[in-house]
């Protein structure tokens, strides 16, 4: 087995609300609102973080069929240049919208999830 690119550092929902959700979160998993925007919140659940982010029109996923996506995977990594270049190597793709490709890469994961590479949490 190869070394880890990174450690999963938090999984991230989609909503219209953050500091409602993540309140919500509190009360069902414990752990502590640690960062608060008006436009997302981070709850700290001990190595892992929670984070509520405001989607702008944001639809409630519909069960089963589970459409539109509503959260994806943050990795904590050390180098945000070598881990994006580790993960296009092993099969991830880029897309070309980056919100803030000085702290977070977005890449989509070989079935078309989408994960986010990021040096603000802690690798």
């Amino acid at each position: 087995m190869s070394e880890p690119i990174g450690r999963l550092g938090s999984v991230s929902l989609d909503c219209d609300d953050p500091r409602a959700l993540a309140e919500f979160w509190v009360s069902v998993l414990g752990g502590t609102i640690t960062v608060e925007t008006d436009s997302f919140c981070g709850v700290d659940l001990g190595g892992l973080l929670l984070v509520t982010v405001r989607v702008p029109d944001h639809k409630p996923p519909r069960w089963p069929d589970g459409e539109p996506k509503q959260f994806h995977l943050d990795v904590a990594v050390a180098d945000l240049d070598k881990a994006e270049h580790q993960a296009l190597a092993a099969g991830a793709t880029k897309p070309s919208h980056q919100p803030n490709p000085a702290g977070w890469r977005v890449l989509l994961d070989p079935a078309g999830h989408p994960f986010c590479l990021t040096t603000l949490l802690p690798a």
